[in-house]
């Protein structure tokens, strides 16, 4: 019987989803709410309620990336876009009550200002330099979500240069550490930007939708709002699973 000489068969890996990363922005009342990007404090509690009886622990994204390499599950990132006042002040008791961490980007060109960015309002204060301190100091992370909360696409090369390193050095001057993480205002990013954010030296970048783009410095998210409960939630993980497989080994920062 002739040797078989055929090549061997390339091993089949299985599809596995990106991390699961939530997206929050204000912890206050949802009332007045033109973007639909507040959530209460109540609100807040039921969700991480939710994941907690899911098995499933909140963490940041350097955090959730670790993990993954060490082999770890059960985690989903948590992030707070924006920086607002807030974050101290009604997101941090839920989130030590709940056991987890986050990751909040904040805005190192607009210290204790608001978001002027939003043309319909309500104007929100930002944390000041002191407020980003004590949410480092409490255990969660602190990323860059540039200087001052424009469209990167649009600017030149020297204003993207000021918003993704400008931002890293200054934060580095805040906290004492050096940001490893990097947040896209708008969700918004392309090939340009995404090169300034490496060049700056973050190990990753967030983006809400990130298009063609791929890997540690576009990492999809999920928006979560005032409306999101169990049926809503368990619907995004579900979308976010089918958009977002990438061939490999088991991503062990997977929820779920």
């Amino acid at each position: 019987m002739a040797a078989d000489t055929s090549a061997p068969r390339a091993r089949t890996l299985p599809l596995r989803p990106q991390p699961w990363i939530l997206t929050y922005h204000s912890v206050s009342d949802p009332t007045d709410d033109p973007y639909g990007i507040t959530v209460s404090a109540g609100r807040l509690d039921e969700q991480l309620t939710w994941l907690r009886r899911r098995g499933l622990t909140g963490v940041g994204v350097a955090a959730l990336l670790g993990a993954r390499s060490a082999g770890k599950r059960g985690l989903v990132g948590l992030t707070f876009d924006d920086g607002y006042a807030d974050f101290v002040d009604e997101a941090l008791p839920v989130l030590l009550a709940h056991g987890c961490t986050a990751t909040v980007f904040v805005l190192p060109g607009r210290p204790g200002g608001s978001n002027a960015w939003d043309p319909l309002g309500p104007r929100r204060p930002l944390l000041t330099e002191e407020g980003v301190r004590t949410a480092a100091a409490a255990g969660m992370e602190v990323g860059s979500h540039g200087m001052l909360h424009q469209d990167l696409t649009t600017l030149s090369d020297d204003d993207l240069r000021r918003e993704t390193h400008g931002s890293r050095d200054a934060l580095r001057r805040i906290t004492g550490e050096t940001p490893s993480g990097f947040c896209y205002p708008y969700g918004t990013a392309d090939r340009r930007v995404a090169e300034s954010v490496r060049e700056a030296g973050y190990a990753y970048g967030c983006a809400l939708s990130p298009g063609a783009l791929s890997g540690p410095l576009a990492l999809p998210r999920t928006h979560v709002s005032h409306a999101d409960r169990g049926a809503r939630l368990r619907a995004k993980e579900f979308r976010h699973r089918l958009r977002y497989r990438s061939a490999g080994t088991p991503g062990p920062g997977d929820a779920g």
